[in-house]
């Protein structure tokens, strides 16, 4: 177990010994498993995997606090943002929200667009999670008015007919099952799980496919160099395809994305040469993903050149990217910030709003380390704030 882990109590071990279980099956089955289809297994294997089963994820009580949980500020402020667009489209805009955690963005955007007279005809959500779609539903059941809540919907994919509006997804790339790769001798190859002889759990490297290697060496050719041998990181191959199956058939409107990330050069800089891969538990994070399978959350750095790259291959292109802090100043927060100032109750809840802004904008908590990025399609015209096209910052990519 890595140090300075709280200890896992007799349920998680046993919740975690059957994904491993299942784990080694599959391996001594079909042979190691590339380390993207493990991470797969661990976040979404039906009943078993983090996102699939019971325990509380996010908040106080789980393993991660996500700018949602803090309060309502962050999903008031994305409302500003995107308020002009759903106005543009009028009467036949949707919003789509991937992953939807707690249910509690939902929550506040919905009070708020209710609030601004602009509810979007269907407000979907596009949770793969059974446990978490559950917990969605009783929240916002009990918490909105019965004609607003009669606008959402729960989906099982992406749209498949053509549709105009906002998509939105807050931390949602991080948790896609990254390939790690690595270089020997200039030849790429990618980390694998296996077992050894004690049936424990281990990495290993084999030779990338084509589909890998050509991933890597276009990392090579856009950076200008290539990498040194023994650099290891990780990517998503898969991100374009996973693009155009969500957003593809967004017509009209915009995609907002919010991760922590980094764009391209400083993404695979020398000195990161083992990635950014990383397991949270408890509030605690960690570099072991093969410790306690199915009670980390995996996660990864996002690549916001590549989701770049991958909007414009989907025929959308970048209309922002700004550092976090940056995009809620230009949506507005501090306008947000002053109205909920003043209808708190109390001294008590005045000082939680400072902290909730303080923890979205500070450099050394989300402002700096989330970035987001605006893809926009089939507008006639960007309905996007002055002060959020002044902070773009787009030719970083």
């Amino acid at each position: 177990m890595p140090s300075r882990l709280p200890e896992p109590d007799a349920d998680e071990r046993e919740w975690s010994n059957r994904l491993l279980d299942r784990v080694r099956e599959e391996i001594a089955a079909r042979g190691p498993l590339p380390f993207s289809e493990y991470m797969a297994r661990c976040l979404y294997a039906p009943g078993l995997g983090y996102y699939s089963a019971g325990r509380t994820k996010f908040g106080a009580e789980g393993d991660f606090v996500t700018a949602p949980e803090l309060g309502p500020l962050f999903a008031r402020s994305v409302v500003k943002a995107v308020l002009p667009v759903l106005a543009m489209l009028g009467d036949e805009a949707d919003f789509l929200e991937l992953g939807g955690g707690s249910g509690a963005f939902a929550e506040v955007a919905l009070t708020a667009l209710a609030g601004g007279g602009r509810l979007p005809r269907r407000y979907l959500l596009l949770e793969p999670s059974a446990d978490l779609r559950e917990r969605q539903q009783v929240r916002l059941r009990a918490a909105l008015a019965p004609e607003v809540f009669a606008r959402v919907a729960w989906i099982d994919a992406p749209p498949e007919t053509e549709w105009r509006g906002v998509l939105f997804a807050n931390e949602v790339i991080d948790a896609l099952p990254a390939t790690r790769f690595t270089l020997r001798d200039g030849e790429v190859f990618e980390e694998y799980v296996a077992l050894d002889g004690e049936g424990r759990l281990r990495c290993e490297d084999r030779p990338a496919d084509p589909l890998v290697s050509g991933s890597v060496r276009h990392l090579e050719h856009d950076l200008g160099a290539p990498f040194a041998d023994g650099y290891r990181s990780e990517l998503l191959p898969q991100l374009p395809y996973w693009m155009q199956a969500v957003a593809g058939t967004l017509v009209s409107g915009i995609a907002l994305f919010i991760d922590y990330g980094y764009v391209r050069r400083e993404y695979y800089l020398p000195e990161r040469s083992d990635g950014t891969l990383m397991a949270h538990y408890r509030h605690h994070a960690h570099a072991d993903p093969l410790w306690l399978p199915g009670m980390n959350d995996l996660t990864a750095s996002v690549d916001f050149t590549a989701l770049a790259e991958a909007g414009n291959q989907a025929s959308f292109g970048v209309a922002a990217y700004l550092p976090q802090a940056h995009f809620l100043i230009g949506a507005g927060l501090q306008q947000v910030f002053e109205e909920a100032h003043a209808a708190a109750r109390d001294e008590r809840e005045r000082f939680r709003l400072a902290n909730e802004a303080k923890r979205l904008m500070l450099p050394d908590q989300m402002g700096e380390r989330f970035q987001a990025m605006l893809l926009a399609r089939g507008l006639d015209a960007l309905p996007l704030s002055a002060e959020l096209i002044a902070a773009d910052q787009a030719g970083r990519l």
